[in-house]
C-alpha cells in the first residue's frame, strides 16, 4: 500500500499488569477508530519499568512470546482488522529471559518477534540483569498494510541496527522505547539528552529514506525519582518532524503516511546507492587498533 496510517500510543503505567493490557488495549481501539492500521505500543508497556533495581521478584514479570498478552492482543487486532506492535518481557525457559516486541497481523496472526539486540547497564537502567541479548538477529515483518522493521529503545543509538534493517527491506522503523530523566536532574541537561535521543533516531530517518516511528513512555516512576519524558514522535525520511508528543502526557498518535514518496526521497538523495559496501569490513571489529 503506497499510504498507511500508523498511529501509537504514549501513556503512564502503573503496577497492575492486568490493568496496563487493559488500558493499551482501550487506546489501541481508540486509535483504530481514528483510523490508524498500524499500532505501536511503548516498551514493556504491561507494567512499571522495573530495570530500575536489580530484584529477582521482577521476572515473575515475564511470560512466554506467544502467551496470554499476546492472545489478548491478537483477538484485538483481528477485531480490528490493524496491525499491533507489542513490546513484552519475555520468559523463553527457565532462568533465560528477553526484552522482546511481537507483531501481530491485521487477522491477529503472530508474525513473530524480535529480541532487543543492545542492552543497556546504566544507574536505573539494569537491563543486563534480566535481559539476554537477543539472537534472532534483527527483523522486518511482512504486516497487511507495509513491511516494517522494529527495534527497541537502547537499539535506537545503534546506526547500525538501523541500516540492517532498512536492507532487510523495511517501510517503517518503529522503536519501542523507555527513557527518562531523573528528578533531581537541571532542565539544560534534559534538554540536551532528550535532543540527543530524538536526533539520533531523525538521522536513522534520513540515512535510510525510511520513515521512524519512536513511542516512547510518559509519567513519575521509581517513587517520584524517574520522569519517563514521553516525546514520542513521528519523522519523515528527511527527517523532518511530522509530529512530535508532549513530555507529561498520555497521547493517542494517528497520522498517514506515503511510502510512494520513500523513493524520491531515495533517488534525490542516493545515500544506498553510494555505500562502499567493499570498504567497511572494519565496523566488524570492536575497536580499529593493531590488536586482535
Amino acid at each position: 500500500m503506497a499510504k498507511v496510517k500508523v498511529g501509537y500510543v504514549q501513556m503512564s503505567c502503573t503496577a497492575g499488569k492486568t490493568e496496563n493490557l487493559a488500558k493499551a488495549i482501550a487506546k489501541v481501539k481508540e486509535a483504530a477508530a481514528q483510523g490508524a492500521q498500524i499500532i505501536c505500543l511503548q516498551e514493556l508497556f504491561t507494567s512499571l519499568y522495573f530495570c530500575d533495581v536489580e530484584d529477582y521478584a521482577n521476572f515473575q514479570l515475564a511470560e512466554p512470546i506467544p502467551g496470554p498478552s499476546t492472545e489478548s492482543l491478537a483477538s484485538v487486532a483481528a477485531e480490528l482488522g490493524v496491525v499491533i506492535i507489542a513490546s513484552l518481557f519475555e520468559k523463553r525457559a527457565e532462568g533465560l529471559y528477553h526484552n522482546t516486541t511481537a507483531v501481530l497481523d491485521a487477522d491477529g496472526r503472530y508474525l513473530g518477534k524480535y529480541r532487543k539486540m543492545h542492552i543497556p547497564d546504566d544507574p536505573a537502567y539494569y537491563e543486563k540483569f534480566y535481559f539476554t541479548p537477543g539472537d534472532l538477529g534483527y527483523k522486518v515483518f511482512k504486516t497487511r498494510f507495509a513491511t516494517i522493521g522494529v527495534l527497541i529503545c537502547w537499539d535506537q543509538w545503534y546506526p547500525e541496527a538501523a541500516r540492517i534493517t532498512a536492507l532487510m527491506g523495511a517501510e517503517i522503523l518503529f522503536y519501542p522505547t523507555a527513557i527518562g530523566w531523573a528528578t533531581s536532574q537541571d532542565e539544560a541537561t534534559n534538554t540536551e539528552q532528550y535532543n540527543a535521543w530524538q536526533t539520533i533516531q531523525r538521522s536513522h530517518a534520513v540515512a535510510n529514506g525510511i520513515h521512524v516511528v519512536s513511542v516512547n513512555r510518559v509519567g513519575l516512576e521509581q517513587e517520584g525519582q524517574m520522569k519517563f519524558w514521553g516525546g514520542s514522535f513521528i519523522a519523515n525520511p528527511f527527517g523532518s518532524i511530522l509530529h512530535q508528543s508532549t513530555h507529561d502526557a498520555e497521547e493517542i498518535v494517528v497520522l498517514e503516511l506515503d511510502l510512494s514518496k520513500t523513493d524520491r526521497y531515495r533517488t534525490h538523495w542516493p545515500f544506498l546507492r553510494d555505500r562502499r559496501i567493499d570498504s567497511y569490513q572494519p565496523i566488524t571489529k570492536r575497536y580499529i587498533d593493531n590488536e586482535a
